[in-house]
């Protein structure tokens, strides 16, 4: 730390601070706009200037722009000098002169960073009368509205997209008063994280579209903490709701995982939380029924629980999970799994809490100067984790700016300095990802072909592991290449996953961790499972999809209960429908109509992350708390109250059922610290989730009644749902509902709530780890044999897509827009091998799951292995992998 002088008062930063990240890291207010914490320096806006002196003796000092001014001991500046306010006061009125000034329609009024700095400078009343130059707006697609006349030119955007999330499609056009940023001709954003620019433009050029077709002030949502439920990487959301409908989902910072951004699939995928088929009433036969009723035909159905098995779900809290484990028994209890997703997971757990490696997290990630991805494409099953290791192969770099004694926060200088050098990044997979433009080393193959390779780096790396036979020269070389890039790397990542469906693949990542034993390393394994809560029912456990199905075919069980799982996700249609009627009685707890719900003779209506508390484990061991944004309508409840009533056990709060949780499961002894029980208090009251602007709580109901009825009184958490409470206090982050503070009233406000710009948060970030690792002492030895393509056979490989693989978030109208529609790719030479080409047709047979004579439009990919076909993950016509292997195909002419 050095100590600094800012307007006669003593400072201890960080040396390695920029002038303006030290000012705010110690709680002073100096405006900026170019300047983004994740983002660097570049010097744009020439907002945050302000007076350095030369010395103790220097009176007059010159302007500096605080974000491009290293920090130096003994150094003595000014914000409240006249001339640097006045030069702040003439830059925003330069800014302004063409914006226009529309903040009663903007969708940013009220949470907007141009409006907050622009009331921090002063600047109340504009001079200029001229003609205000005007753009035209594009299309960007179904999650991004365009409004390019409220541009201030802060580069923000670009430096985002391009830079920092490595899109192509969005740039900057022309120059001096008539810059533009948008594409080169209308279309939809393509790269993944896109929605991130409604938060880092400062202004509303790039709004929230869903949001705006329904669109409530920032001040008038009831938000609450929460964690995306679309993957299992486990980011932090502030979800908001007015008049009982979720509205917008907004990121909420956490230091360790998303920090200041989301993918789009969490920040847009929440609509099936108000969609039309939402399970809202109760139902007998398909007749609606009251509560009570409900509740006495599930007593009913249960009274005999040795007739009774329960179906767990990956989707639904460790709460829920718990309770119907409770409810039916350990050995009746089932995962919900398919059959291959279950075997998966449950490897996936066993490695994790048996590897000499360190599970990152995603800020740790960030640190890996050499990274192997073994068979997933992250940026489709784990959005997130793409985006750190994006920035991790930057470090090559910043070791290149050290040395050229660059300040890392220096962006422009930094890049110039570096142009296309990065750390290593070896990807092996099924065909092309969205990170094969940044990869040193592509590997193409079936998932065995995969695994193999994997197993090749642990023999490169290690004489002692398995030795593997049968490898190609090429294949041989690039299995040195990526050994000697592990092994000399001092921050070494591993990342592989069940995306691939493939067990071999997971022990493959395995045996390269354990193959690295370099003393001077920090070696880090990080697996990826397909849902949000898919560790947390691994670490519960539970028997197996097929185990379910067998003893329902035998006869010994009357009633199945199925939590939160559409089984015909799982496994083919005909399997499900032959496993459903074999139960005497089907009962569903959903908060979504399904095929599954279907088939119930009683359908409960559970409530969906919005409408209750619970907690999820994410990839990285992590639990955390999600909790209640408003109430559910009457009638709707989490699905563990809804089991509970045909328990013995009669718990008041989700508090209580954590507790019973860690108490019978030694596992989850630590999660009941996840978060601060329902009795926290700050100042003796409850944390508000209503802002203190809060307005038209009486309007609301006018229709109703002139009363104001009494708030609801919220027995699980220390939330209220009201205005009032320790609104002024900051609470612990676990229960902050959103980011706000005075003059700060967009999300930048985060840097009033961080120990230091861009670090944790103040009180620390929130979950608790609870995976311990132990050392593996065995290697795995079952290789897979090689693929061999068969003449007139095509096996089939997944093909993962964030817009569509994942369940709930397709139910998004925005999302929907972006499924494609189901396909087959293909490599080029097996297309032409059939004389078809992209767009084409195909006739498909022997593939199960699909009607005799299905047709398909195929895809040419040249990333597929010759011999393989790829077909998506989770799209209509697809319920699952497990039971696919090949496939023949025939082009399809249009007279057949």
């Amino acid at each position: 730390m050095v100590t600094i002088d800012i307007d006669g008062q003593s400072y201890q930063v960080n040396p390695d601070e920029n002038l303006l990240q030290a000012c705010l890291s110690v709680g002073l207010d100096l405006p900026y706009f170019c300047w983004h914490p994740a983002m660097g320096s570049v010097g744009a806006c020439r907002q945050c200037a302000v007076i350095q002196y030369s010395g103790p003796e220097d009176e007059t000092g010159r302007l500096v722009v605080g974000c491009m001014t290293p920090v130096t001991e003994g150094m003595r500046v000014s914000l409240d000098n006249p001339e640097a306010s006045q030069f702040r006061a003439d830059i925003i009125e330069l800014l302004m002169t063409n914006h226009p000034h529309d903040c009663p329609v903007c969708e940013e009024g009220g949470q907007c960073h141009l409006q907050d700095m622009t009331v921090m400078t002063g600047h109340t009343a504009r001079s200029y009368r001229g003609l205000k130059r005007t753009h035209t707006n594009q299309y960007l697609g179904p999650f991004i509205s365009h409004e390019m006349n409220r541009c201030i030119a802060c580069y923000r955007c670009v430096r985002f997209y391009q830079d920092y999330a490595g899109g192509r499609d969005l740039g900057v056009f022309s120059a001096h008063n008539h810059v533009y940023f948008g594409r080169s001709e209308e279309g939809v954003l393509e790269n993944e994280f896109s929605g991130n620019l409604v938060e880092v433009c400062p202004t509303g050029v790039f709004t929230d579209k869903p949001y705006s077709q329904n669109y409530s002030r920032k001040w008038d949502m009831q938000t609450a903490p929460s964690v995306c439920t679309h993957c299992s990487v486990g980011c932090n959301i502030s979800p908001g709701e007015r008049y009982g409908e979720l509205r917008n989902v907004v990121n909420r910072y956490h230091g360790e995982i998303n920090r200041y951004f989301l993918c789009d699939r969490g920040r847009f995928g929440y609509g099936f939380v108000n969609a039309d088929s939402r399970v809202r009433e109760a139902q007998i036969n398909g007749e609606i029924t009251d509560k009570q009723k409900a509740v006495e035909h599930l007593r009913g159905l249960l009274k005999d629980p040795t007739n009774v098995i329960g179906i767990g779900s990956p989707r639904a809290s460790l709460e829920s999970n718990f309770v119907l484990r409770r409810l039916v028994g350990e050995h009746r209890f089932y995962s919900g799994f398919s059959e291959i997703e279950h075997h998966l997971v449950m490897a996936a757990v066993d490695l994790l809490t048996d590897t000499s490696a360190r599970i990152p997290t995603l800020t740790e990630v960030e640190d890996a100067d050499a990274i192997f991805i073994l068979g997933e494409d992250v940026t489709n099953t784990a959005p997130r984790l793409a985006l750190s290791i994006r920035q991790a192969l930057r470090n090559k770099g910043f070791q290149m700016a050290d040395e050229a004694h660059i300040p890392k926060w220096q962006d422009a200088a930094v890049r110039e300095l570096v142009q296309k050098e990065r750390n290593p990044l070896f990807i092996a997979s099924c065909g092309t990802t969205p990170l094969d433009s940044v990869a040193e080393g592509i590997y193409r193959g079936t998932p065995q072909d995969i695994a193999r390779l994997g197993f090749a780096v642990a023999a490169e790396l290690d004489a002692s592991a398995p030795p593997i036979s049968g490898l190609s020269d090429e294949q041989k070389s690039l299995a040195r290449s990526i050994a000697d890039a592990l092994k000399s790397a001092q921050y070494p990542l591993i990342v592989s996953g069940t995306g691939v469906y493939e067990k071999a693949v997971l022990e493959a990542a395995s045996n390269v961790v354990k193959a690295l034993h370099n003393d001077n390393q920090q070696k880090d394994l990080l697996l990826v499972t397909p849902e949000c809560n898919s560790i947390g029912l691994g670490l519960m456990g539970g028997h197996s999809f097929s185990e379910a199905k067998q003893r329902l075919k035998s006869g010994d069980v009357e009633t199945v209960v199925i939590l939160e799982n559409d089984l015909f996700q799982r496994d083919d249609a005909k399997v499900i429908d032959e496993l459903l009627q074999s139960a005497k009685h089907v009962v569903v707890v959903d908060h979504t109509h399904n095929e599954t719900t279907q088939r119930a003779e009683l359908v409960l209506p559970a409530a969906t992350f919005a409408e209750a508390d619970g907690t999820l484990i994410n990839l990285e061991g992590r639990a955390q708390r999600y909790f209640q944004v408003y109430l559910a309508t009457p009638g709707v409840q989490e699905a563990w109250r809804w089991l509970q009533h045909a328990t013995d056990m009669q718990w008041e709060n989700v508090d209580d059922v954590t507790a019973a949780c860690a108490a019978d499961l030694a596992c989850f002894s630590k999660i009941v610290d996840a978060a601060p029980g329902a009795e926290y208090r700050v100042s003796g009251m409850k944390i508000p989730r209503q802002s203190h602007r809060y307005s038209g709580r009486t309007a609301m109901r006018a229709n109703l009644s002139v009363s104001e009825p009494k708030q609801p009184v919220d027995t699980d958490s220390a939330l209220a749902y009201s205005m009032e409470g320790a609104g002024g206090n900051q609470p612990p982050p676990a229960l902050n509902p959103g980011v706000w503070a005075p003059a700060w009233n967009s999300n930048q406000a985060i840097n009033k709530f961080q120990d230091e710009i861009g670090g944790q948060l103040r009180g620390g970030d929130p979950g608790i780890r609870i995976i311990e690792s132990q050392t593996r002492e065995q290697w795995f030895t079952d290789i897979p044999s090689a693929f061999s393509a068969q003449q007139g056979q095509w096996m089939v490989v997944p093909r993962q897509h964030i817009f569509g693989s994942e369940e709930l978030s397709r139910l998004s109208p925005s999302v929907a827009e972006r499924v494609p529609p189901f396909y087959i790719s293909l490599n080029p030479q097996d297309a032409a091998h059939l004389q078809i080409k992209t767009g084409d047709r195909v006739m498909v047979s022997c593939l199960d799951g699909l009607d005799e004579g299905q047709i398909v439009e195929v895809q040419e990919d040249a990333g597929l292995l010759a011999g393989s076909a790829g077909i998506p993950c989770g799209l209509n016509k697809l319920r699952g992998l497990q039971w696919f292997t090949s496939v023949a195909l025939k082009k399809f002419e249009e007279d057949e």
